[in-house]
């Protein structure tokens, strides 16, 4: 079993890494810092005695995710798992090279141009897709012509909600499509995430609230290992059990919507799969 997993040079990614080399998996560990995955793969070796393959890309770049799909094509001819891992949250509005505000570009236009590269790979293989998302999705007020709140009144946190409500949506189209995919809520979890946000450091100090980026990874590896995450496709999960979502995060219309400007927005250039 090969497993990709995005966003790996900490936390969650990190966790879920060493969970699935535990469980055989071969897995290809993908972030921005080669010193941080070499670190993470050394650690993944001691716990599995198999080294992970590393891969080094930056998700606010199109270039550099097109050049990282390629290179995963050209270096293995099945893909298990798609781990769809990385994210960010940033307090600051910041927009990428690719023109696109931060984190609608990492949290999901960048995932979608990956996953949209590898799929037939991914299907040749019966493989899955695992995106991780958030219970603030709920809080999401996506619009598909508007995913960078160019045109609309701009807050953090509320477009930090509409990019998870966008990782739900994305996984509801790709299992509409015939695609093994299922998404989830990690819970708070103490790591570096939103380092510059005041909210997070007051609740990550309150006992009790955050878990362990063990215990937040439990649920990817759940999904990605168990018949969870193929007889339940489209679904979304919290503690690796079944969680309600909201209409606005499984609306199929708007799901629909939203893979159209993401593949505008992408430039992706392969033919469509409906």
């Amino acid at each position: 079993m090969i497993s990709v997993v995005t966003g790996a040079s900490a936390g969650i990614g990190a966790a879920a890494a060493e969970a699935l080399a535990r469980a055989g998996h071969d897995v290809v560990i993908v972030g921005r810092s080669r010193a941080k995955l070499d670190s993470v793969a050394d650690r993944v070796a001691a716990v599995s005695g198999r080294r992970p393959d590393v891969a080094v890309a930056d998700f606010t770049s199109f270039e550099d995710v097109t050049r990282l799909a390629a290179d995963l094509l050209d270096r293995y001819e099945r893909i298990d798992v798609l781990a769809n891992n990385a994210g960010v949250m940033s307090a600051k509005r910041r927009t990428t090279r690719d023109g696109h505000e931060v984190m609608a570009q990492v949290n999901h236009l960048s995932p979608f141009l990956l996953t949209n590269l590898l799929l037939d790979r991914i299907t040749a293989s019966g493989g899955r897709v695992v995106t991780t998302s958030s219970a603030a999705a709920r809080t999401g007020r996506l619009d598909p012509r508007d995913i960078d709140r160019a045109h609309r009144r701009w807050s953090a946190w509320l477009q930090y909600g509409d990019t998870k409500q966008a990782n739900v949506l994305f996984t509801v189209e790709l299992a509409r499509r015939g695609v093994n995919a299922t998404c989830f809520h990690p819970g708070v979890v103490k790591t570096g995430f939103a380092p510059d946000s005041l909210y997070m450091k007051a609740v990550l100090m309150v006992p009790g609230v955050a878990r362990s980026p063990e215990q937040a990874a439990s649920t990817l590896v759940h999904l990605a290992t168990t018949p969870d995450g193929v007889e339940h496709s489209g679904r979304f999960f919290a503690k690796s059990a079944l969680a309600s979502a909201s209409r606005s995060m499984t609306d199929p219309t708007l799901a629909a919507a939203l893979w159209e400007t993401s593949r505008a927005a992408t430039g992706l250039s392969t033919p469509d799969r409906t």
